[in-house]
């Protein structure tokens, strides 16, 4: 009789994926907070919230049991003419917490629709102005925002979008301001801002997560966001990733001085416990669609929009996020990524090491330019598969993302890993010899 991995790969496509020469998936029957746990019974220590979405552990009982009581009241209802308690409630809840300037939610399905709806959004916030030629976004060299078109349009030009570029709208990318580079960065936004074109500039606040956990000052950003502003420029900030605590505080955009005028949300939205997007904005940007002409409205939805069950997961997770012990997890973590870092930080094989709140990422050096095709990523893939952990390395970089419930014992399974890594960086570069004949 075939294993499950074996039925899989009759019949399934998996993302990111090169299915021809791939291993079977590992088959995964059960979660148990930091722990997915296969069919085999062989368990594996999530390093990186399953794609960063489980925030609290997997199969958490209180999330668990909220999912169950709105699954037992109220499944789904279409969010066009109809609304429900789940959806206000969230919605409330969460424009509390937001910058003060946010003051309506948009639900979607997940974090590249969310940016989809934001995108639209700021587009036709002008044309309803009567400023249609405004439709330029500008967005950050090496960024991530998604793979449907859209997203795909305002993020960096390379292999994940190479077949789709001749369809994707053009944009203006600038360099991340990295410590060192903040003026440069600015003169290139300044010269840029001076065009009549501009709509919107589009951002991952403080981390740019698939260019390899690059980090960024919030003080730079927010005088970024402030010139942008002074060109009436809207700014959009993709906190798919950084949203509910992964950078410290609940929300990057709270390090901020000048706020965005609209921010998208998924991922941890739910607790990583169902599909949800969801992007927020400043009132002028809702007041830009109210009218007697019916054609000034979003003409945008989905079928499962404010599903309630997703509402739902996403007030219990809240709930959880928001408890004093949550904060107390986070601010552990983080505490210990930053001894780790202070640890391994310019040791032999290691490049660089960033860490902001939860997340910690190192760069490790082959003795060749950093890229996701390195061809250590396999290697670091199936090291940490050995050791029962699950991390996902971009290339030779590679990032810790866990769960808020890791254990100290927990995190040190991570970080033995990480320091294996070193060993195998420093045994599969040697440094290259030349012959002695060679050297004259």
């Amino acid at each position: 009789m075939p294993t499950l991995s074996e039925r899989d790969h009759a019949v399934l496509w998996h993302p990111y994926t090169q299915m021809q020469t791939a291993p079977l998936p590992i088959p995964i029957v059960k979660g148990e907070g930091s722990w997915l746990v296969a069919e085999d019974g062989t368990r594996y220590l999530d390093g990186i919230s399953s794609w960063w979405t489980n925030l609290h552990g997997h199969a958490h009982l209180h999330i668990a049991r909220r999912v169950s009581e709105q699954l037992h009241t109220l499944e789904h209802v279409l969010f066009a003419g109809f609304t429900h308690p789940p959806a206000v409630e969230l919605a409330e809840q969460l424009l509390a917490l937001l910058p003060r300037n946010q003051a309506r939610v948009f639900y979607s399905d997940n974090g590249s629709t969310a940016v989809e709806v934001a995108l639209k959004m700021a587009l036709q916030y002008f044309h309803n102005h009567g400023q249609p030629e405004r439709r330029t976004f500008l967005c950050f060299r090496d960024s991530y925002h998604g793979d449907t078109f859209g997203a795909m349009a305002v993020s960096s030009r390379g292999v994940f979008t190479a077949p789709f570029w001749p369809l994707l709208f053009a944009v203006e990318f600038i360099d991340v301001p990295v410590l060192g580079r903040e003026a440069e960065v600015l003169a290139q936004l300044d010269a840029l801002l001076t065009r009549p074109d501009v709509a919107g500039f589009i951002f991952e606040p403080l981390v740019l997560g698939t260019a390899g956990m690059v980090l960024y000052e919030p003080e730079i950003l927010s005088e970024m966001l402030r010139r942008c502003h002074h060109r009436g420029v809207l700014c959009i900030a993709d906190e798919v990733m950084t949203g509910f605590g992964r950078t410290g505080p609940l929300f990057a955009s709270e390090e901020l001085t000048e706020q965005p005028d609209i921010m998208c949300f998924s991922k941890g939205l739910t607790g990583g416990t169902l599909a949800m997007g969801l992007t927020t904005c400043a009132a002028p940007i809702y007041e830009a669609f109210l009218s007697q002409d019916k054609m000034k409205a979003l003409f945008h939805g989905h079928s499962y929009t404010a599903n309630p069950v997703a509402c739902a997961a996403a007030l219990a997770s809240l709930e959880l996020t928001r408890a004093d012990e949550c904060t107390e997890q986070r601010q552990r973590i983080a505490a210990a990524h930053a001894a780790f870092h202070r640890e391994i930080a310019g040791q032999p094989g290691i490049r660089a090491v960033r860490h902001r709140g939860t997340i910690l990422a190192v760069e490790y050096d082959p003795g060749e330019g950093t890229s996701y095709f390195s061809r250590l990523r396999d290697a670091f893939y199936q090291l940490a598969l050995d050791k029962q952990v699950v991390l996902r390395p971009l290339g030779n970089v590679v990032y810790l993302l866990p769960p808020y419930c890791t254990t100290n014992q927990e995190l040190e399974l991570l970080y033995a890993v990480l320091r294996r890594m070193r060993e195998l960086v420093l045994d599969f570069t040697p440094a290259p010899t030349l012959p002695e004949f060679l050297h004259d």
